[in-house]
């Protein structure tokens, strides 16, 4: 026997089925509206046109005089919906995929529906100036909906009842408050070697997604270098410690959007040159400075399937020579420091010593002869003799003369050695991979003990940074940064994510938040000291988060099917749950802590109900109607409603206490929302840009105040627009920093600072609202 939901699914599938054919009724009659008008307009054109011809041949019209064509497309426009049409026009078939990057976004104004069929030709639609070769949309005090497209499909968007629509007519303008980039949390180490450097101030350098970070470990401080548009591969000091290289990927700029590399300023920040646009296919494995003459030249391998080795002039950005270096990856390079003409790579299989002769490069192979060849050389260090040292995946160490092993040490390390450091009185200190061991050794490569160990769930030793009095800061492959010594243990000073994230929530009151990510963790964060307070781990990875409004509990939306409740003092898990077998895209407390709200990748929306402080949950039922996964969610501020977006560009409405859509969206145009998360909505249309693929904006956040609004896009861009903001065209304030897709934007309590996610690129970037 069919349960309640699967009759109360087939009585709203009626119901949508009937608001279907109601929509398409209206939409038809739409286009025949259309169709006359563009009768008439051919009309008019005709009578244009024999008035120019019988012009032009009284000689009163050359073509020199005639109106030039503005070449200008026309912005599509319509009226208002049938009044029983939802707010999503839920007749779009189901589909899951995400869009195609040729969708478009159009938005029209239209008038209130009015109450019967026979009353759509009223409708008021757009004009057009046709001698200007200019649009306008016509408006009367009677409208009261606009009507967007996106990918071809309608969604009818309700202004407050007491909106004047002729306000839609200008586009807002761009708040008077800006970001300004405060703190970045995490390091790339997962997929980069070589990246971290000690500044004779005592500052750390290194890069996370497009963003050079300098950091300041004693007044706890950063700086940061934001030339850059994309991801940020490889990294380099140059000898007189004031000048860095990065090298980047292609990125989404106009005129600096190709794989090049910057040279900076650490002082002032401020971009020396940029070389190679135009001359690299990818990104870069590495790329160096000499040493000898001063660090005149500068090397990079670019990551093409050939992995080409060009050397560089960069203040003069000419390149000297450039070859084929290896058909396998290439992980690193290092000029001599003695020779400014000799500098090797390596990586798959290979040791590569290079000669650069006038404009030529030419190589020979190292050769292991009788030793073991390991399947990847992973790190390389020259020692005092400017002799090269590498590291394997076998766990070996080899030194290297005329291209040859002159010395080697067997199963130095349990596992791959995936870093090496040269000091200045010749020792030798490597990292581990699977032993997370650091080891001493003297400059004949005998052990000289063991310098630290880092620990567990800090992943590998990817950087090490030797100080004085024995000190060290490690990179590690799980993106962050510790401090500390063998006898003092180490604790992480940079702490981050070291997979796909998409978690974020704020706390209610505080300056705390917490992230969830596909690294399987959930952390919990000080805003103001940018340090964790707890981090969990979980079985498995995390898609959503939300913090209750008393802030006793967190719930997190998982990409299995299940979801937590987890204390909110020490990220215990106190309940879980499953709700169907896919990922948790949303996840939201209702104000009043009675309920909680689950939207998830299999159409359907599940509500909870909140018992015994948060540590218990009853289902109430889940609210069907969708025809794609849900994407965001928000409750209205009485707890009684919730408004919802899915993937297919629906914006729906809901009763929370049956579970059930509203008969009509319209009823909802005055509802007071306690939050703004969802990318639909009349008060956010001015977010969509003219011409905007519908997948383009990510992620929505209203501040507490009500006064701005954020977006984050799939361009790494968080952009600040005032709030509301329904007219199109409107103005922002962007801020660049993210290399992939901004998955999360969320508005401290105080409205003091914005925090944003990068997804694939897995930091987190604080700003502050200047």
């Amino acid at each position: 026997m069919a349960d309640e939901d699967d009759v109360a699914a087939l009585g709203q599938q009626l119901a949508q089925l009937s608001a279907h054919m109601e929509a398409k009724d209206a939409e038809a009659t739409i286009l025949q509206n259309a169709v006359a008008n563009l009768s008439n307009r051919l009309t008019q054109c005709e009578a244009e046109l024999k008035e120019l011809k019988s012009a032009s041949s009284k000689g009163g019209l050359g073509p020199a005089s005639r109106p030039a064509a503005t070449g200008r497309r026309p912005v599509s426009t319509s009226s208002g919906p049938a009044a029983s049409a939802s707010a999503a026009a839920s007749t779009k078939p189901a589909a899951t995929k995400a869009p195609s990057a040729s969708s478009r976004v159009s938005i029209g104004v239209g008038r209130r529906p009015p109450p019967a069929r026979e009353d759509s030709a009223k409708k008021i639609t757009a004009t057009s100036n046709s001698r200007a070769g200019k649009e306008k949309t016509g408006t009367s005090r009677d409208e009261s909906s606009m009507r967007m497209y996106l990918r071809g499909r309608p969604v009818t968007l309700y202004a407050p009842t007491d909106y004047d629509m002729s306000s839609l007519d200008q586009p807002a303008k761009r708040p008077a408050e800006d970001l300004e980039l405060q703190w970045v949390y995490g390091y790339r180490g997962r997929d980069s070697r070589n990246n971290l450097f000690m500044l004779p101030s005592g500052e750390l350098l290194y890069f996370i997604a497009a963003v050079g970070v300098i950091y300041d470990p004693e007044k706890r401080t950063q700086r940061h270098y934001r030339g850059h548009n994309d991801d940020i591969k490889a990294m380099a000091l140059h000898p007189n410690f004031s000048y860095v290289a990065t090298g980047q990927v292609a990125g989404h700029d106009k005129q600096e959007g190709k794989p090049h590399v910057r040279v900076w300023n650490v002082e002032n920040l401020e971009t020396l040159a940029v070389i190679g646009l135009g001359s690299f296919d990818r990104g870069f494995s590495a790329v160096g400075f000499s040493q000898k003459n001063g660090g005149a030249y500068l090397f990079a391998i670019d990551e093409s399937n050939e992995h080409i080795l060009s050397v560089w002039d960069w203040e003069k950005n000419k390149k000297l020579a450039e070859t084929k270096s290896h058909g396998d990856a290439v992980l690193g390079g290092a000029f001599n420091p003695g020779d400014d003409n000799a500098l090797i790579t390596y990586g798959k299989q290979h040791v590569l010593f290079w000669t650069l002769e006038g404009n030529k490069l030419s190589k020979k192979s190292g050769l292991f002869e009788k030793q073991p060849k390991p399947k990847f050389i992973t790190c390389a260090v020259f020692n005092q003799d400017n002799e090269v040292i590498t590291g394997d995946s076998n766990g070996h160490i080899f030194q290297w003369g005329n291209h040859k092993v002159t010395k080697s040490v067997k199963d130095a390390h349990e596992g791959g050695i995936f870093s090496a450091t040269a000091l200045a009185d010749g020792t030798i200190l490597t990292g581990g991979g699977k032993d997370r061991r650091i080891a001493k050794w003297t400059a004949e490569l005998e052990e000289a003990g063991e310098a630290g160990l880092i620990p567990e769930g800090s992943g590998a030793v990817r950087s090490i940074i030797h100080c004085l009095g024995g000190d060290m800061f490690v990179g590690t492959t799980h993106n962050c940064i510790l401090s500390g010594s063998a006898d003092a243990g180490f604790r992480p000073v940079i702490s981050g994510h070291s997979d796909e994230l998409w978690g974020l929530a704020v706390h209610p009151t505080q300056s705390t938040f917490m992230t969830a990510g596909y690294d399987k963790t959930v952390t919990y964060w000080n805003s103001d000291t940018h340090e964790t307070i707890w981090t969990t781990q979980l079985n498995e990875a995390a898609q959503s988060a939300d913090i209750h409004p008393d802030a006793s509990v967190v719930a997190v939306g998982l990409k299995g099917g299940n979801w937590l409740a987890l204390d909110a003092s020490n990220g215990e898990t106190l309940f879980s749950a499953n709700a169907g077998d896919e990922q948790h895209d949303a996840v939201k407390f209702s104000p009043d802590g009675t309920r909680l709200a689950v939207g998830s990748h299999d159409n359907y929306i599940y509500i909870y109900n909140v018992k015994a402080e948060g540590k218990s949950y009853e289902k109430i039922g889940r609210c069907s109607g969708h025809s794609s996964f849900i994407t965001h969610l928000d409750w209205s501020k009485d707890s009684q409603n919730l408004k919802s977006c899915s993937g297919d560009y629906e914006l729906l409405f809901w009763d929370a206490n049956i579970c059930k859509q509203a008969t009509s969206a319209a009823s909802l145009r005055d509802a007071a929302w306690a939050t703004y998360t969802t990318v639909l909505g009349f008060d956010v249309a001015g977010i969509w840009p003219e011409g905007a693929d519908g997948t383009d904006i990510n992620t929505v956040g209203r501040n507490n105040g009500a006064s701005l609004v954020a977006t984050g896009d799939d361009f790494g861009k968080v952009n600040l627009f005032r709030f509301p903001v329904p007219q199109a065209k409107s103005e922002s304030s962007a801020a660049h920093g993210h290399s992939s897709h901004v998955t999360c934007v969320r508005f401290i309590h105080d409205d003091s600072c914005l925090l944003s996610t990068g997804g694939k690129d897995t930091s987190i970037m604080q700003w502050r609202i200047v």
